[in-house]
């Protein structure tokens, strides 16, 4: 019922990506994956949520958040998760999760409750039962994580594919650590309340399991990247407004050596520069907003915001000519009075 419940919500939710064919798309890479006979029941759905994760219900239901489709780099990657994700339904970790941590605080409220009949201590062993859980679920994501890798090599996708997912997760948590000046440091153990295994951990482990299975063939790295690309620029910019220079600077150079420094991503190079906000930041930006302009890029934006960015540089002329383009290329814009009283200034 919970389950059901939440389904519909996603099924409403205004986050949901209706446009396109990405939903189909991510089940064709579903089916691909586990087979058609098992992937039949499943209902997909793709969230606009820019952060890594993807889920499955007890109840056959799958979302899939955006922040995980801007960081995987090819589509065996995506299918290594949305194979765990199945791994967890197909082994039903979802109803035993439940069940498991429903007995274990009815287990904590009776030990509680005789506890205080009896006036003696029951902290530790509360502490023990809690515990428990964390170690239950650390337990099914590490089966879901091997089940999910046979799926990944009987699909004929690289084996290695799962555990570099993770080993790119553990360099962007290293950049977003350089880049708010921090020392990256990676776990290699779970900790007491940790759900999950630590990534070094998985990536391990994965690595080892791959070893022993077939290498497999192509990672479909360009379907990917073609199911991918019309929705590019918007996830592009939710993950610039996370303000995380240092992990959004990493995603932003993985594509590039992908696919070269395209007009969307010189674009969102340049906001990120831009939001930052640094005197050399300002000026690089605005170098690179035009040259995602001679790239083609048209957002309707480009122009206002090299004309802030060069403005807030001391660069006024500069700043207030391609305001202007921007104004005349869009008089009805809904921030055309704010920029024409800047200009007037």
């Amino acid at each position: 019922m919970e389950a059901d419940e939440r389904e519909r919500r996603l099924r409403d939710s205004p986050l949901r990506i209706r446009d396109g064919n990405l939903e189909k798309y991510l089940r064709e890479v579903l089916c691909r994956e586990v087979g058609q006979d098992r992937c039949t029941g499943v209902r997909l759905y793709a969230m606009e949520i820019p952060s890594f994760n993807a889920t499955m219900m007890p109840n056959g239901a799958m979302e899939v958040w955006s922040g995980l489709l801007l960081r995987v780099r090819n589509e065996a990657e995506l299918a290594a998760v949305l194979g765990h994700e199945f791994a967890h339904f197909e082994l039903r970790h979802g109803l035993s999760g439940f069940k498991n941590r429903r007995g274990t605080s009815d287990a904590m409220a009776w030990i509680s409750v005789l506890g205080g009949i009896s006036n003696t201590p029951v902290g530790n062993t509360n502490l023990s039962l809690l515990g428990s859980i964390y170690r239950f679920n650390r337990d099914q994501e590490t089966q879901a994580d091997l089940l999910g890798l046979k799926y990944l090599a009987g699909a004929g996708y690289p084996a290695k594919s799962a555990a570099q997912v993770w080993q790119a997760l553990m360099a962007e948590e290293d950049a977003s650590a350089l880049g708010r000046k921090q020392k990256p440091q990676q776990k290699y153990s779970a900790g007491f309340f940790d759900s999950h295994p630590a990534s070094l951990m998985r990536a391990t482990y994965l690595t080892k399991q791959a070893d022993a299975l077939p290498i497999g063939g192509d990672a479909r790295a360009m379907e990917f990247a073609d199911a991918i690309s019309p929705y590019l620029p918007r996830f592009l910019a939710a993950q610039v407004k996370l303000n995380d220079f240092g992990g959004s600077q990493y995603i932003l150079n993985g594509l590039s050596e992908r696919s070269g420094w395209t007009g969307d991503l010189l674009f969102a190079r340049a906001e990120l520069l831009r939001a930052r906000g640094n005197p050399r930041d300002l000026q690089l930006a605005s170098q690179f907003y035009r040259q995602a302009k001679e790239a083609g890029n048209t957002s309707p934006e480009l122009d206002r915001n090299l004309g802030l960015a060069l403005m807030r540089n001391g660069q006024a002329e500069e700043g207030r000519t391609a305001l202007t383009t921007y104004l005349t290329a869009h008089p009805d814009a809904t921030d055309a009075k704010v920029i024409s009283a800047l200009l007037a200034n």
